[in-house]
This record gives C-alpha cells, structure tokens and sequence, in this order.
C-alpha cells in the first residue's frame, strides 16, 4: 500500500514538473552576441534601436558571415532575405512618430530591421511589420512596409556591431550601424514642425493651458521657426490677454511683422517698451545690435539710459552699441559715464576694457 502510494505520487510530480523543465532548462548566462539598446531624440521624436551584438572575432564578415545580397537561410521558410542586421532575435526600430526614412514614409511603430549589404558597397534597409522572429528565417516580402537603396561607407576597424547617430538635427539624423570595416547609414526625417505644434495644442489642454507661458512658449516656436504664424498669433493674444507685459507683446509684434503687418508690429512694440523693465530693454537692444539693426539699438539702449540713468550698465550697453557702429566719440562718452558711477566689477571691466582699445583710459 504505501509503495504503490509512492509510485502513483512519483508518476504525478512527474507529470506536473514537465512543463517547469521543459522552460527552465538552463541558468541565465551571459549572451555571446549580448542585447543593446541605443536611441536619438530628434527635436522632440524618438528613434530607437533594439540589437544584439556580435563581435568580428577575426572572421571575414561581408560577403561570408554576413553573405552578399538576398540569401536563402536553409532554415525556417527557406526563402530570399535580407540579414537581420544583428544577431539573435530581429533587430528592431521603433519611431515615436511618424517619419520619413531614405525619402520614403514610414508610420510610427516598431518595425523589424534589415539590410542588404552587396559587394559594390551598396545596399536596403529593409523594415518588416514581423518584429518578433528569429533573425531572418521567417522572413516574408509581403510584411514589408519599406526598402530603400543606401550607400556604404568604409570605416576604421569596429569590432562589436554598434548603432550610432550621427548628424543629429532640428528635425533629422542619419542612423549609422558600424560594423568591421563598413558602415552603413540611414537618414532619418521628421516634419518636426508639424509634430511640435500638433504637440502644443495637446499640451495646451493640460496644466499648461491655464499658464500664459505655456501660450507663450508655443507662439514662441511659431515665431523662431516661421510657421504656423496664424495660430501663433492666437496664442500670443491669449499670453498678452492673461499677462501683458513685455514678453508677451514683443512675441505677438514680432509675429505680426513676421506677417507683414509692419505697422501693427511697431504699434505693439512701442506699447512693450512702454512697460519693460530694465533688463528687458537691454536684452532687445542687444538682439537688435546683433540682427545688425544698430540705429535701432542705439535708440532703444537711450530710452534704457533715460529710464534708468543710475544704472551703470544701461550706459556700458550704449557704449557698446555706439563702438559696433563705429562712433567712438560717443562711445568714450558713454563708458566714462558707466565707471563714474560705481559699477560692479564686471560693468567696470567692459568698459575699461573697450576704452583701453581706444586707447581712452
């Protein structure tokens, strides 16, 4: 009896082990390709990378480890396919949005990443909707959802295979893999501008909708990067309707001028100086200074003098603006104006320094 209970409770820790042993079989080991992950913020999109790592090993790569062109796997569904740009399981690329890639449209979403790699150093990415497979012995042309033509680069010696970005911009990198002695390169592209403000308007249903910068950081980009001029002149009224000050009114007039509606802008812009404050008219005569407009500084860094005749670096602002545009005679004036009231040490040190070159101190 008790032998027999024994061998009927043998049979069903057996029976109920089987599946734990058939998933568990092994410890975890370090990989010999080991995973990697690397990704590029482009303006506020996200590309990212998924990869294993193989190493060169001394071994031939291209055209042997990694053979040329289309190839057959001998495994799997045994038909024409791209390398699987990686080792192990399929590489993949993921894209926060949607962009374009080697001037082609490629929705956002993760894909499986290939390539095709040919003996005139020319080749394919090749992208796949099948980013779950085992390399490239599953492969199917009909998930594809792009190929385009790259051209290769030679390189110095990489040993791992490494993704990398390179290039980065506003609005596009060029996705690199270095491997051996080849890389093979991949331009990555967003309409930044159309995912910036399709971003803010979200955004501006949130916490910042209720904040007159969150109107105003928007209408800002508008304004920086010449688009959307329409809708960012309705977020600069709404920042100047809850905060008007400087800040505000300066944006909306440099909209407006933006939109050839000069007088409007000056109107706007006369209003803003009205009420700036010191540092705020100083920082303005400076952007004019450097826009090349000096005349116009000159006059809105004297307005700050007048305002703010006390105040050493309204008159060293001057001299600067005055010694840009070659009056020196005016600039002395105005930099011995500055030391004789006291500066702080680095108000001091401008101005000596420019008197020093005209040889004035």
């Amino acid at each position: 009896m008790i032998l027999h209970y024994a061998v009927r409770m043998s049979a069903i820790f057996l029976i109920t082990a089987a599946p734990f042993f058939a998933l568990s079989q092994n410890v975890t080991t370090p990989q010999a390709s080991p995973a990697a992950e690397v990704s590029q913020t482009i303006g506020i999109a996200k590309v990212t990378v998924q990869y294993s790592r193989p190493a060169v090993k001394g071994r031939v790569v291209w055209g042997n480890l990694v053979p040329f062109g289309w190839t057959k796997q001998g495994f799997g569904n045994n038909k024409d396919a791209p390398w699987r740009a990686g080792a192990n399981e399929n590489s993949t690329l993921n894209l926060s949005h949607d962009a374009t890639i080697e001037g082609k449209p490629v929705k956002a979403g993760t894909y499986g990443l290939f390539f095709v790699v040919n003996e005139n150093n020319t080749g394919e990415i090749v992208l796949s909707k099948d980013y779950r497979s085992w390399g490239s012995f599953f492969y199917e042309a009909d998930q594809d959802v792009l190929r385009a033509p790259i051209k290769l680069a030679d390189i110095q010696h990489t040993e791992l295979l490494t993704y990398d970005f390179i290039n980065v911009k506003k609005d596009e990198a060029v996705m690199v893999l270095n491997w051996e002695k080849k890389q093979l390169p991949v331009k990555i592209s967003f309409d930044m501008d159309a995912i910036v403000l399709k971003n803010a308007a979200e955004e501006l249903k949130g916490p910042l909708g209720f904040t007159w910068q969150g109107f105003l950081s928007a209408a800002q980009y508008t304004l920086q990067n010449k688009t959307a001029l329409e809708q960012g002149l309705a977020w600069a009224n709404t920042a100047v309707a809850q905060n008007n000050s400087f800040a505000t009114l300066s944006v909306k007039s440099g909209i407006l001028k933006e939109m050839g509606k000069a007088e409007e802008a000056d109107k706007i812009m006369t209003e803003a100086m009205g009420i700036a404050t010191e540092a705020e008219l100083n920082i303005y005569g400076y952007q004019l200074l450097n826009g090349g407009m000096q005349d116009k500084a000159i006059e809105v860094l004297t307005l700050n003098t007048k305002r703010f005749p006390k105040s050493a670096n309204t008159w060293d602002s001057l001299g600067e603006a005055f010694f840009m545009k070659g009056d020196k005679k005016n600039a002395i004036i105005n930099f011995k104006k500055s030391i004789s009231l006291n500066p702080p040490e680095n108000v001091k040190l401008n101005s000596e320094k420019f008197l020093k070159q005209m040889n004035a101190l």
